[in-house]
């Protein structure tokens, strides 16, 4: 029997069509690049995550020379999060890169554990991809990943 899935999601043509809120995680993000360490990709990534509190969190992708050591800007975050602030749930995230010819999508252990903080934390976590000028938005970070890992 075929099933399908499908999801609605936001796209913006231009980050001035976000809310005044979303363009602040965005900016935040795009900030966050300048952090990250990436002497092998040179493909810097930054996350900027609002916390329920309205505080914002950042974090940035590190390389290794020991590949695959290195840790994507999003985990980088949501880690440091879960450490430090694990009663106060995240409610929007944004990630960006340099160079951002296109929108930013987080990799396939990034939504795993972006899914994992969400049912850890009982509420949704709003995704804000940015890249080349424009943006897409998901309300749930289930959308990214339909068919999740649970144990």
């Amino acid at each position: 029997m075929e099933k399908q899935f499908t999801f609605a999601y936001e796209h913006y043509a231009s980050v001035e069509e976000l809310s005044a809120e979303d363009r602040v995680l965005v900016e935040e993000a795009q900030k966050a690049t300048q952090k990250a360490y990436a002497p092998y990709s040179r493909f810097q990534v930054g996350a900027a995550a609002r916390l329920r509190s309205g505080r914002i969190l950042h974090g940035s992708n590190s390389e290794s020379e020991v590949f695959p050591a290195g840790l994507c800007a999003e985990r980088s975050l949501l880690f440091y999060a879960q450490a430090n602030y694990a009663d106060d749930p995240i409610v929007a995230l944004a990630i960006a890169s340099n160079p951002s010819a296109r929108e930013c999508y987080p990799c396939g252990q990034c939504r795993q554990v972006l899914v994992d903080v969400e049912r850890r934390q009982q509420s949704p976590i709003r995704v804000i991809m940015f890249g080349g000028g424009s943006a897409s938005v998901v309300r749930s970070t289930e959308l990214l990943l339909p068919f999740t890992f649970i144990l």
